[in-house]
């Protein structure tokens, strides 16, 4: 039987069929023996400082047995699924979570509860909660993502958004360290921040892949510098008041840190045009030096970090105990458990576990383990940049380079904070922090990466006529200025 003349035939579906994920499978087994060395190391430390007999045994069989499942339960998910995508991302994603998951059971149960069903769960078990979600996030955006129209179609549905939920967290927002930075929803609460950098990265993506060519052709000059038309810039001058209005409105330094950095990366990448640099850091400059003149969290925060000692017993205990913290654990540190001495029957830094897990993590495994876990964030940043650099269309492009600067620069940010190189900031470190919106958050970025690796998704729209790929990521310097 022959189609009538004019009907459209869908084209038939691929059946599905597995395949091997050899680098994957070999790297999560490393993975599984270095955290199982971890946690019988932990355990072994714990059972020496409570005066019983040391076994050989992880601190937790149970907790590490369930999150090793679910990683190679994702695992196993990508193969039978057929994907062709990147094979390191999750293996580095999951020793870095697993990471979290040592340092959460070696962390006093008690600096986080949650009752439920009758009973009573601790700092680790939520937290394994939550890891087994991220990873439910990371496989099911992964299969899930054969498309990307719905994502670059809608850049003002996802702008308004982004919009709507810092108005929401700023009218029903509670304040943690003088920042508005939670929503409660019943025994819930998360932070709208974490899933508006998705949102903002996918925005800019759409807008910059749409207007690069009138973004590249300057037809404005202020002074020395270079702009393009000012229908086309307003935009990016809204982003900046936007990085602007958090700190003013919900006085979030590391939101809107990590925001401006990730959006001025975004437009040297599709423009090549470092004018555009140049004016949005004397912007944020000039924004930052009045939101220290008018607000006192900014002032106390650059105060803190000029001088922590000048308050060694106040405002700057924590900065203070962190720098400590550092210094204690030297080159090889002194070991998952042995760590973090308490300061008058407490834990010297009272937000280890959401804001200085890298000092944590500094004291117990030293510079040598401080380095390792920073080189599996660039691990993922260049893995992230590789997808970026073999994408399809500049918007697949300038999606999977934003993404992979939301996690890179937000571990920058929390972990030159900790070391005491940037005013400390309320941002979480990803994969490692106690959290559920930041885990869930980052588990969506790791699930887009994932999707817009693989070389069987849906091929993006034809271009239109005449339009050029951005170069920064192409070894190209057209346009630059």
């Amino acid at each position: 039987m022959t189609a009538s003349a004019g009907t459209r035939t869908r084209p038939a579906v691929a059946a599905i069929r597995p395949r091997a994920r050899r680098r994957e499978s070999g790297l999560l087994i490393i993975v599984a023996l270095v955290l199982l060395l971890g946690s019988v190391s932990l355990g072994a430390t714990q059972r020496e400082l409570a005066g019983q007999k040391v076994t050989w045994l992880p601190a937790d069989a149970g907790q590490l047995v369930v999150y090793l499942s679910a990683l190679f339960g994702a695992h196993l998910a990508l193969v039978l699924a057929g994907r062709r995508s990147d094979q390191v991302l999750l293996p580095t994603i999951g020793l870095l979570a697993g990471i979290s998951l040592l340092l959460m059971e070696r962390l006093p149960q008690s600096l986080v509860t949650q009752s439920l069903a009758g009973r009573t769960f601790g700092l680790a078990s939520i937290q394994l909660g939550w890891l087994l979600l991220a990873l439910a996030v990371i496989t099911i955006v992964a299969l899930a993502v054969r498309s990307d129209a719905w994502l670059r179609r809608y850049k003002y549905t996802w702008a308004a958004a982004g919009i709507a939920l810092l108005l929401l967290t700023f009218l029903f927002g509670n304040e943690v360290n003088g920042a508005l930075l939670t929503i409660q929803i019943g025994p819930l609460s998360g932070q709208p921040t974490e899933l508006i950098k998705v949102i903002l990265v996918i925005f800019l993506a759409g807008y910059l892949s749409e207007f690069r060519p009138l973004l590249v052709e300057a037809s404005m000059r202020l002074g020395p510098l270079r702009l393009p038309p000012l229908p086309y810039l307003l935009p990016m001058l809204a982003m900046w008041a936007m990085a602007l209005g958090i700190v003013v409105i919900q006085r979030d330094l590391g939101a809107a840190l990590l925001f401006f950095a990730v959006f001025l990366a975004l437009v040297y990448i599709a423009t090549a045009r470092a004018s555009y640099v140049v004016v949005g850091l004397i912007l944020f400059a000039a924004g930052s030096v009045v939101a220290y003149q008018l607000f006192g969290t900014v002032r106390d925060r650059v105060d803190i970090w000029i001088n922590p000692f000048a308050d060694a017993s106040g405002k700057g205990y924590q900065v203070v105990q962190s720098l400590y913290a550092f210094a204690r654990g030297g080159i090889i540190g002194t070991g998952l458990g042995a760590g973090l001495p308490l300061v008058g029957g407490r834990l010297p830094i009272p937000a280890i576990h959401t804001d200085f897990p890298f000092a944590a993590l500094g004291e117990e495994l030293g510079l040598i383990g401080v380095v390792a876990i920073l080189g599996l964030y660039l691990i993922v940043i260049e893995r992230g940049l590789r997808v970026a650099a073999s994408a399809a269309d500049d918007f697949r492009s300038l999606l999977a380079a934003g993404l992979t600067l939301v996690v890179g620069v937000q571990a920058f940010i929390i972990a030159a904070g900790n070391l005491k190189l940037i005013p400390l900031t309320g941002v979480t470190l990803p994969f490692i922090s106690y959290g559920g919106s930041s885990l869930l958050a980052n588990g969506v970025v790791i699930g887009l990466l994932l999707a817009l690796s693989d070389r069987g998704v849906e091929p993006p729209p034809p271009a239109p006529a005449g339009r050029r790929r951005f170069a920064f990521l192409r070894g190209s310097r057209q346009g630059a200025g």
